[in-house]
């Protein structure tokens, strides 16, 4: 058997740098050595939200942006998580072989309780479900941020147990993490996310994508005066995009003084939207044809409930149902 690789990607906002530098980019990278699954992950975005159009609308989204950034239908796998009910099966079955004790140590949960936010259930048993995600599909490897490498830790640890308990059955899967691009940093210098309120969505038309790039928080230093680009948010996001020679110019001009913050964030948005135009024209014309996105999911479903139903039997077999 190939190779598998899956990811999924939770319908909760617009796309953004810090998912395509973390997420998509690594993800649709094994399409050229992995038999690949993506997934809107339509489930787990239930935990927190309540608005049904909301839901629609940001799950279109989602699968619009995979196939804009370079998914290819022909030869990966694209689908809504609910249209495969065989992977809500297998996490009930993981479910009664995974102590609390685990879940108690879920980052989510417990990030959840010290901030005093809801816990309901679906938080507390979300590793359990992203567990039966990957296992469902006899997943290799996982490409997640640095963040969710313990959701994956947890799977891994949920089909060693399963495979001691009933025989070799499930796939033990690793994460697998983009090293050069750990932490994106957002506007305001902290780690890039929708929580945080300082994301630069992706596509974004160029002026408002400009006009993110324009408001990203720096020091109080004046043009003529030099600047550290080590410690500077424009620079860090500039080393994303940028190749070494680039980089080397731009720090030079940091240092020498002489240069206004302004310079370099126009160097920045122009770096970053070269590089988002074609992807933002094909964005464009599939949210503009919903109906042929949405035969892309059905086929999806249909391939994913395939390779889904055939691990399901073999877990059914294994724990005598």
């Amino acid at each position: 058997m190939a190779q598998r690789a899956l990811t999924g990607i939770k319908p909760t906002g617009p796309p953004h740098i810090g998912n395509l530098l973390g997420m998509h980019q690594p993800a649709l990278a094994l399409q050229g050595s992995h038999e690949c699954f993506y997934f809107v992950a339509s489930y787990h975005a239930l935990i927190s939200t309540r608005d049904p159009e909301r839901m629609r609308a940001l799950s279109l989204e989602v699968a619009c942006s995979w196939l804009a950034l370079g998914l290819d239908p022909s030869r990966s796998v694209l689908w809504a998580q609910h249209d495969v009910p065989e992977v809500t099966e297998l996490a009930w079955i993981l479910g009664c072989i995974t102590s609390k004790g685990m879940m108690d140590k879920a980052h989510a949960f417990k990030d959840a309780v010290a901030k005093s936010k809801e816990v309901n259930i679906g938080l507390y048993t979300y590793p359990v479900l992203m567990a039966a995600d990957i296992l469902a599909f006899d997943s290799h490897v996982v490409p997640v941020g640095k963040d969710q490498k313990q959701h994956v830790e947890m799977t891994r640890d949920m089909a060693q147990r399963f495979n001691h308990l009933f025989g070799e059955t499930l796939v033990v899967p690793q994460p697998l993490i983009r090293k050069d691009v750990e932490t994106v940093p957002g506007l305001d210098g902290q780690k890039m996310s929708k929580s945080y309120g300082n994301t630069i969505e992706i596509f974004l038309s160029p002026k408002k994508l400009r006009k993110k790039f324009m408001s990203i928080v720096t020091d109080s230093k004046g043009v003529e005066d030099p600047k550290d680009p080590e410690t500077c948010n424009v620079f860090q996001l500039y080393k994303l995009f940028s190749t070494p020679a680039e980089q080397a110019d731009l720090a030079d001009r940091y240092r020498a003084g002489g240069m206004g913050y302004g310079h370099a964030k126009q160097e920045l948005y122009e770096l970053v939207n070269s590089s988002l135009g074609e992807p933002r024209e094909r964005y464009q014309a599939l949210i503009a044809n919903p109906e042929e996105v949405r035969e892309i999911l059905d086929d999806g479903a249909l391939r994913a409930r395939e390779v889904a139903r055939a691990t399901l039997l073999r877990v059914r077999a294994a724990v005598g149902l």
